[in-house]
């Protein structure tokens, strides 16, 4: 048989020379041989049929993992995981939807000929929790909800538990800034430059020659997600997979993206959602606060309102429990210490393999007592 050079398979494929040679890294589509002292690929005519497959799945956004298990398939279990995975696109569609109109409304939010609310004292009602769970012989995972400030921090390595305290001792003192007219950059400054010292103390106190990465089993260090209030406003920061969510009459939307390995992955198109909790170095942080990582906290600024209700959780709740029965606990629950309560409780009955820590907060508008004149 005839062989196709790469140039020729390419065009007949109407896939690149570049995407080729990734789908053959991959294991994805091999060439039919590769000349020994050239290194030239050359494919036979018969495997077009599963190089315009591959083309067309990827023209549906299919991540290159799930193609290649696509392709394995005999056409009816194929045609099965293809309409499979186009369920899940449509949620995610949803997902994706409701973002958008989250987006919509901060932007809105910022334009003060819609502020309708910003005149209103807000307040934050607040609880955390964290738990040991099922398996893991201690917790080091750390929980704060004060008046202002509600923060969460997974410690991990040796000395984890102390430094997901540190990391939220290193904020607590924010809670005691009652300045309600704090300007934005200030807010957000003032988060990063707390978790700052908070980082520039652990690397003092932990050598910096261990292996680089975060989570590797002899480096200590710590996720850190936070927010501050301050008036109509919410300063987010955020290092590491620990998560933030906010439940708005829109749903429930995630403020955070995981700085994980196996989020790259997926990001790539590498890795598909279902197989990131099985994945061997799903563990390893690409940022957090430890020795061996620079500090690059994501910091965002959010316009609230009342009736607004968030959480802040660790990994050991979203890794068991998935976004449609956060969002049930969250609407449902009469307070924060009902919703954490609820929430550890599903982690537990999901087997938590690790430990949980969550806040729930809910934005309420501040009574004034109005006092008549005599």
């Amino acid at each position: 048989m005839e062989l196709l050079t790469i140039g020729a398979f390419a065009r007949a494929s109407r896939l690149s020379p570049k995407a080729l040679r990734l789908y053959d890294e991959l294991g994805l589509l091999r060439p039919a041989r590769v000349d020994p002292h050239s290194g030239y690929r050359h494919y036979a005519p018969a495997q077009l049929e599963r190089a315009r497959l591959v083309a067309w799945l990827r023209r549906l956004g299919m991540p290159l993992a799930r193609i290649r298990e696509v392709c394995e398939l005999p056409p009816a279990a194929a045609a099965e995981a293809v309409a499979a995975y186009w369920t899940q696109v449509e949620a995610d569609t949803a997902a994706r939807r409701d973002l958008a109109a989250f987006l919509v409304d901060q932007l809105s939010r910022k334009d003060p000929t819609t502020m309708t609310a910003s005149s209103t004292p807000l307040t934050l009602r607040a609880a955390a929790r964290t738990d040991r769970g099922l398996v893991r012989p201690a917790n080091q995972d750390a929980a704060h909800a004060g008046h202002r400030l509600l923060a969460v921090a997974d410690g991990y390595g040796p000395d984890g538990a102390a430094a997901a305290t540190a990391a939220i001792d290193a904020l607590r003192h924010l809670d005691a800034d009652d300045r309600p007219d704090l300007p934005p950059t200030d807010l957000l400054a003032a988060l990063e430059e707390a978790a700052g010292r908070a980082h520039q103390a652990l690397r003092d106190a932990t050598s910096a020659a261990g292996p680089t990465g975060g989570g590797t089993p002899d480096t200590t260090g710590t996720t850190l997600t936070a927010l501050l209030q301050r008036g109509g406003r919410l300063g987010l920061l955020h290092i590491g997979d620990s998560r933030a969510y906010v439940l708005r009459d829109t749903g429930l939307i995630r403020l955070t993206q995981d700085h994980s390995f196996v989020q790259s992955l997926i990001d790539e198109g590498r890795l598909t959602p279902e197989e990131a909790p099985t994945h061997p170095q799903r563990a390893l942080l690409l940022r957090s606060l430890d020795a061996s990582t620079d500090f690059a906290p994501d910091v965002t600024l959010l316009e609230v309102r009342p009736g607004e209700r968030y959480l802040l959780c660790t990994d050991g709740l979203t890794g068991v429990v998935p976004p449609e029965a956060l969002q049930q606990v969250l609407a449902t629950a009469a307070g924060p210490d009902e919703a954490v309560t609820e929430l550890i409780a599903l982690a537990r009955a999901a087997g938590a393999p690790d430990n949980v820590g969550c806040v729930v907060a809910d934005v309420r508008a501040e009574r004034t007592t109005e006092v008549a004149a005599a």
